[in-house]
Order: C-alpha cells, then sequence, then structure tokens
C-alpha cells in the first residue's frame, strides 16, 4: 500500500479542483484531498463531488478539526470520505472523539502535527488512542519564510509504528529526502496542482518516490529551496506585488533600456541634484552583482551617463537607480545596462562630493536601505527589505506558479479568466 501519494486540491473553486485531480490521478496520484479552503469554501458537498467523480480513490478530508469531533467526523463520512484529519494541538478529548467516530463510521483519522511543540510524545499518545496515522505540516505560511527540516520528520518516523504523512513544500527534487527519512504518506499541493502540466508534474513526484531521488539539503520545502538571486530572477515585480498583498513599487522612474531585468542588492547614494561624485564612488564600493541606487532628488543635472555606466558594467554590476536625472540615453541602451531614472537630461552637474554612501534613501515613500534587493523590470521597479527578502521571494514564486497553471487552464479551455476563476461567484455582495 505505502508510499502512498496524496495531492492536496487547496482551491476555493470546485471545477477547478476537479480537473485538477482527474489530472492528477492519470500522473499516478494515489488519494485525493479535499484542502481546507476548498473545503471552507464550498462544504462537504466537495467530499459528495469527489467520491461521485473518482468512486476508486480514497477521498480525504482536511478538517482540521479542533472541536465538536464526533459531529465533524461523522458529517466526513456520511459525506464519503475515507479519511479525516484532526489537529494535534487540539484537545486530548477532541482526539478522543475524532478516533471513535472514526471507528464506528469506519473512516481512517489522522492527525495533523502542526503546531505541536513536543512531536513524539504527542505521536506516541494518539497511537495509544487508536490514531490511523500522524503528518508533520509544514505551513503554507511557514513555507514563505524558509522554515523546514527533515529533522522532526525523521523522528517522527522512528518514534511510532503507525504510518507517517508529510506535508509541505514538497516536489520531485525533495521527494527522496522524505521518503528516506521514513514517510508512508506524501502529501502535494503546489507542486502538482500549480503545474503547467499537471499530470507530468505527478509522475515526476511518484517516479522520485519510487526511484528514491537524491537527498535535497535536508531541506523539504519548495519554493525556499531555491537561492533568492535564482527565484527573483525567474518571477517579475508585479508577482512580487501581488505575493505582498499587492505592495506598492517606487514610482515615477522609467527603464531607459527595455526588455532587460534587473536583480540585486542595493549599494544606497545620497547626494545633490547634478553632484555625480559620489554615485561615481559607490561604483568603487559595490561588488559584483549590486545595483547602485542614486536619490539625487528627483532633478536634473545628470548624475549618471554612459562613463559611469562602462564602468558599472566593468564592475560586474547589475544596474543602476536615479531618482534624479541621466544623459547618454541612447548609447546606454545600446549597451544593454538596465537604467531606471525619473528624467533624461543632456546636460551633466559637477563632481562636488556632497552626499553619503550606503545610508538609507527614499524615493518616492519607499524606504531602500543597504543591502536590501532591488528587482527591476518593464513593470517598474520593487524593494524586497533585506530581513524579509526569502519571504516575498517565495511569495512571489508561489504567485507566478498560480498564474501559469491560470494561464494554462484558460488556454487548454479556450475560455476567459472570468468563467476560470467564476468571478461572479467571488464578487463582493453589499
Amino acid at each position: 500500500m505505502y508510499p502512498v501519494l496524496q495531492v492536496a486540491l487547496d482551491f476555493v473553486d470546485l471545477s477547478r479542483a476537479l480537473k485538477v485531480a482527474e489530472m492528477a490521478l492519470e500522473g499516478g496520484v494515489d488519494w485525493l484531498e479535499a484542502g481546507t479552503p476548498l473545503l471552507k469554501s464550498e462544504g462537504l458537498c466537495v467530499i459528495r463531488e469527489l467520491k461521485s467523480r473518482f468512486p476508486g480513490t480514497t477521498i480525504v478530508a482536511d478538517m482540521k478539526t479542533m472541536d465538536a469531533g464526533r459531529i465533524e467526523m461523522e458529517s466526513a463520512a456520511k459525506a464519503g470520505a475515507d479519511v479525516a484529519m484532526v489537529m494535534g494541538v487540539a484537545s486530548d478529548a477532541t482526539i478522543k472523539e475524532c478516533i471513535a467516530a472514526g471507528h464506528n463510521y469506519g473512516i481512517k483519522i489522522g492527525i495533523d502535527m502542526l503546531g505541536v511543540t513536543d512531536l513524539v510524545n504527542r505521536a506516541r499518545a494518539v497511537e495509544q488512542w487508536g490514531a490511523d496515522f500522524v503528518g508533520l505540516h509544514t505551513a503554507i505560511d511557514d513555507q514563505m519564510s524558509g522554515v523546514g527540516s527533515l529533522d522532526p520528520l525523521t523522528a517522527l518516523c522512528s518514534g511510532v509504528n503507525i504510518p507517517v504523512a508529510a506535508a509541505g513544500g514538497i516536489n520531485a527534487e525533495t521527494v527522496g529526502s522524505v521518503i528516506s527519512a521514513g514517510v508512508d504518506i506524501v502529501v502535494v499541493g503546489g507542486g502538482i496542482s500549480k503545474g503547467k502540466d499537471v499530470k507530468k508534474a505527478a509522475e515526476e513526484i511518484k517516479a522520485a518516490m519510487l526511484n528514491s531521488a537524491k537527498p535535497a539539503s535536508g531541506v523539504a520545502n519548495g519554493p525556499s529551496s531555491g537561492g533568492i538571486l535564482e527565484i527573483l530572477t525567474k518571477v517579475s515585480t508585479a508577482n512580487i506585488s501581488d505575493g505582498t498583498h499587492r505592495m506598492m513599487g517606487i514610482e515615477g522612474l522609467v527603464p531607459v533600456t527595455k526588455n532587460v531585468k534587473m536583480v540585486g542588492k542595493a549599494i544606497t547614494v545620497r547626494t545633490c541634484s547634478g553632484d555625480w561624485a559620489k554615485p561615481v564612488e559607490a561604483i568603487d564600493v559595490a561588488e559584483q552583482g549590486d545595483i547602485i541606487v542614486i536619490d539625487a532628488g528627483g532633478e536634473s543635472p545628470a548624475v549618471w551617463g554612459e562613463l559611469a555606466t562602462i564602468s558599472a558594467m566593468n564592475k560586474g554590476l547589475a544596474g543602476t537607480v536615479v531618482n534624479g536625472a541621466v544623459r547618454d540615453a541612447a548609447e546606454i541602451r545600446d549597451l544593454g545596462y538596465p537604467l531606471f531614472t525619473k528624467k533624461v537630461a543632456p546636460h551633466a552637474g559637477e563632481p562636488k562630493g556632497l552626499g553619503e554612501v550606503n545610508v538609507p534613501v527614499n524615493i518616492s515613500g519607499i524606504t531602500i536601505n543597504p543591502g536590501d534587493w532591488i528587482v527591476g523590470d518593464d513593470d517598474g521597479l520593487m524593494v524586497l527589505e533585506k530581513k524579509r527578502v526569502r519571504e516575498m521571494a517565495n511569495h512571489a514564486m508561489d504567485w507566478l506558479e498560480k498564474e501559469n497553471r491560470l494561464r494554462q487552464e484558460v488556454v487548454d479551455g479556450k475560455t476567459t479568466l472570468g468563467k476560470v476563476v467564476d468571478l461572479l461567484k467571488w464578487e463582493k455582495k453589499y
């Protein structure tokens, strides 16, 4: 029976969940999970529909029960669930009620250990009470922050005699490590459901499970396992904004060179309009891959031009941002150098040496500190605080993957975005 591949259908629309479920089963998925968002948005009719559409498949209801254990398990069972989940942080009484109801109605009861601090002892307790399996779940929000290690998973697998499930950012690259840790049930959400080709994504993960794919540095999380630069190179500024609750970018600055991508850490410069001494000095301070961010008050004369650009390119810098004026625009475009500016002007200033390098600057109401990450493309500029860059990058990647999936559904269905996301259903009603 084991190992089992379970897909988490964490959608809010049943129609989209059903399409992904069908393709995932074709790719080798064993169990279908009605994710908590889906159950909350559509209700237990989701379980009934999944059971009706896929009668020979194990259906998991991710109830995340915290109270009223008996009635929730009874409801899940009568709707057609084969497995239902209760939280390990629920009271002893609630967990025991869930297990008793599961035995009574003939469904398996899984214990989600999300939030449990003493994993092994809690798992041993629920095992004694009759739980069918326990699951170690790395929360989505924790995944975005880069949290996740196989150490607790290994301890949990060796500490109990019932099957162990693992969920949270697992993909084809990391699933081998999860299996090696002793996991029996592999729960994959976005690694399958957000793929352009859902069937292929499921096939790759199933093959990696069966072939014990290479370990992945002891970290089981999907997006957070990549490097920050690698992720930010793939995502757009729009993805970053969407992933941070529509956060605004730097406004009023436009790219001199179109169709280029700029990603790097900020070397900040505060200077006066026309004083190009500190911007040029910053080139020598910067390291390869950095981006020089200059606040020149938003006015001309120019503080950056062709010679500064060639110097920056020789140093291997990733680009320049100027809240002020630049010149030699045609030459800079020919060089293909990423440069964002507020103004273009033919006249330059004088190198007086006023200002400072690597101090906080503020452009269009956004503070940029030295070491913050800057991403620029044709849509504009986004600033990612260095202390939050991992989380923000992962959220951006999550949005990119969601958009890729939506695009594929629109293309494959030859339909519209409004119909795919059932837009009218989710409009605010007054």
